[in-house]
């Protein structure tokens, strides 16, 4: 189907991992089949990897909100508090960085996930966001003062999009199902940059390490798992995450190294793999919904809506929780043989977003 009257549409994913980048790629892929020109803001490698996809996508530089998180995982929480200010501040400034730019790109309307200052008085403006109640971590009222908060930027945009389901089986748990919901939301089912991809399956049994996030936690987790798997005899594919992760001078036989992965090769990775481990970030935790694998998930620390996630899901037996601090691999993979890894079947809700994109485009 294409429309008979192409739009211009500006995409910004935030740029805290590379899940936020991912999850929009099929937002893309479907603009694009439908005649639009989709025009993405982002900083040099969220440009860089979606070029990669999508060869001969516009795009132009937004600086993002360069979150950094603490060496010491106790401190996670307390440093992400310290950088209040300058994200506030960097809402400001994106907001008015859209207002400049938009008519000299001649943008139409604005998807912005999880970017708060990208809403526009004069053009449709949605936002994309799995978290409507923050998990502060602090208590039940301190929660509902920051989600207050919270809605306040929420309700600068036209529509919030949730991608989750609004049934009692869903992904999000407490985080995308409150009994405050924002203004105008709609839940938009779930994304994965694979879920228009049929992954080769081989039979090729294997446990992947599939890193991710911010550092300098994305090497700290690294090397505790490297250190660790060098004592792990069956066959490893092993994910670094970055692509400036160094390379190991000396690699076991059973392991095969990468710094980064994408598109049908990683999916092929992830559908042959007979265990997982990584973070919990919900665009990961989407594409092991997608494939119903097994995994053992690990939380950023200091983000509190992952240790929310993989304690949420750990008891709900659909993931193991497993704490950086103290991560013992032999324990967890000796617990993975009896944990009852209970499947969300979920895999038909990965096209819902096309109907909620078509009728805002109407």
């Amino acid at each position: 189907m294409i429309e008979n009257n192409p739009k211009r549409i500006l995409l910004a994913p935030l740029d805290w991992g590379l899940g936020h980048t991912t999850r929009c790629t099929p937002l893309i892929s479907y603009l694009q089949q439908l005649g639009h020109t989709v025009v993405v803001a982002g900083n040099e490698w969220q440009r860089s990897f979606l070029h990669g996809l999508f060869p001969g996508i516009e795009t132009i530089h937004l600086e993002g909100y360069n979150v950094t998180y603490s060496l010491k995982s106790g401190l996670g929480a307390t440093v992400l508090l310290r950088q209040v200010p300058g994200i506030y501040a960097t809402i400001k400034r994106e907001h008015l960085w859209l207002k400049d730019n938009a008519p000299k790109l001649k943008i139409d309307a604005v998807i912005s996930d999880n970017r708060y200052g990208l809403y526009h008085p004069e053009l449709p403006s949605v936002i994309i966001t799995h978290q409507l109640q923050l998990q502060t971590g602090a208590g039940k009222a301190i929660d509902r003062l920051v989600q207050q908060l919270h809605y306040r930027f929420l309700d600068r945009f036209q529509q919030v999009w949730v991608p989750d389901l609004p049934d009692d089986i869903n992904l999000g748990g407490k985080l995308s199902h409150t009994d405050h919901m924002p203004g105008s939301y709609r839940y938009f089912g779930l994304l994965s940059q694979f879920a228009d991809m049929q992954p080769v399956n081989n039979g090729d049994q294997h446990l992947l390490v599939l890193l991710s996030g911010p550092e300098p936690q994305r090497s700290v987790l690294s090397s505790i798992l490297w250190n660790q798997l060098a004592l792990y005899k069956a066959k490893v594919v092993f994910i670094a995450g970055s692509e400036s992760a160094p390379v190991p001078q000396s690699i076991p036989d059973h392991i095969q190294y990468y710094r980064r992965l994408s598109g049908g090769v990683l999916a092929t990775m992830l559908q042959n793999a007979s265990l997982v481990v990584c973070r919990s970030g919900y665009s990961t935790l989407m594409d092991l919904v997608l494939f119903q694998k097994k995994a053992i998930i690990i939380p950023t620390p200091g983000q509190t809506e992952q240790e929310y996630l993989a304690r949420h899901l750990n008891e709900q037996g659909i993931f193991i929780e497993a704490n950086q601090s103290d991560l013992n691999l032999t324990s967890l993979l000796d617990k993975a043989e009896t944990f009852p890894f209970k499947p969300l079947a979920l895999g038909h809700h990965y096209h819902d977003y096309k109907l909620v994109l078509e009728e805002w485009l109407g």
